[in-house]
């Protein structure tokens, strides 16, 4: 069932989603040569308790997923698509591609989001794959307004990634979210436009593409949750906190990716 938000649900939503970005950006910006994809773990846990929120992801399990999650993030790397788990062997390398997905619950709505970014100086072809990714995304959420079908935006995606020579993710999807952080509907990353339910005012979702050099299934590692590519071609994951409102599409998240670059830039600056 697809719960509708009321518009005081949407602004709390929308504050807890404002704090998330603030996190997830900070830890992109340490994700550098030499870090540990623990350490970022220790960070997101230090500043989503200082928020007052409680991870979404630590201990987490589902029908998939039966052994409970052991960390704050998901850390995924190079040909990690989602679900890499946080370690201090991880060690980030130049040209690594890092995906950081982060999930809280705070105040009783959950807030849920994603962001890849190069370790350093990274490969064209990794700039060029995070960058349709990037776009697939932007036109999904353009896509988000009343009155279309839910498949639309999942048609785009995958039209969008399959013009530019690479594959979407068909064994994970995005999804709504609120007072779970798993919520009806689906939100596929393929599909044919025009079917599914019609989007109206008050639904929140998490659209998440997920994009891979190849068209094989997934293969889970012994670990029981990292999904990593079958040929180990590279793989990237955006995903953005949407609200479908009268005036338009919402990112209540706020474009994380645009943040992180601006304050990238800045630093950048600074330090010269």
């Amino acid at each position: 069932m697809i719960v509708l938000k009321t518009e005081r649900e949407i602004e709390l939503m929308a504050e807890n989603a404002g704090i998330l970005r603030e996190i997830l950006v900070e830890l992109a910006l340490k994700a550098v040569p030499g870090v540990t994809t623990a350490e970022l773990d220790r960070l997101a846990a230090r500043r989503i308790r200082e928020a007052g929120a409680k991870s979404a992801f630590k201990g987490y399990t589902d029908e998939l997923h039966r052994i409970p999650y052991p960390a704050t993030i998901c850390a995924s790397l190079n040909e990690e698509v989602v679900h890499g788990i946080p370690s201090e062997e991880r060690v980030l390398q130049e040209g690594d591609v890092l995906s950081i997905d982060l999930g809280f619950v705070r105040k009783g709505y959950y807030a849920d989001a994603a962001i890849t970014v190069g370790v350093g100086e990274v490969s064209e072809e990794a700039e060029r794959m995070m960058a349709v990714a990037r776009e697939a995304l932007k036109k999904a959420i353009e896509r988000a307004t009343i009155g279309r079908r839910l498949s639309d935006l999942s048609h785009v995606i995958s039209s969008t990634v399959r013009e530019a020579g690479y594959f979407v993710v068909r064994e994970y999807t995005g999804h709504g979210i609120g007072r779970e952080l798993h919520e009806d509907p689906r939100v596929l990353n393929h599909g044919t436009p025009g079917r599914g339910p019609e989007l109206r005012a008050g639904m929140v979702l998490c659209i998440e593409p997920m994009v891979k050099g190849d068209d094989l299934p997934l293969r889970t590692k012994e670990d029981g949750w990292t999904a990593v590519t079958r040929t180990g071609s590279l793989s990237v994951h955006y995903e953005e906190m949407v609200a479908i409102t009268p005036e338009g599409p919402r990112v209540l998240t706020g474009w994380i990716w645009e943040e992180y670059c601006r304050r990238k830039t800045l630093s950048a600056c600074a330090a010269r």
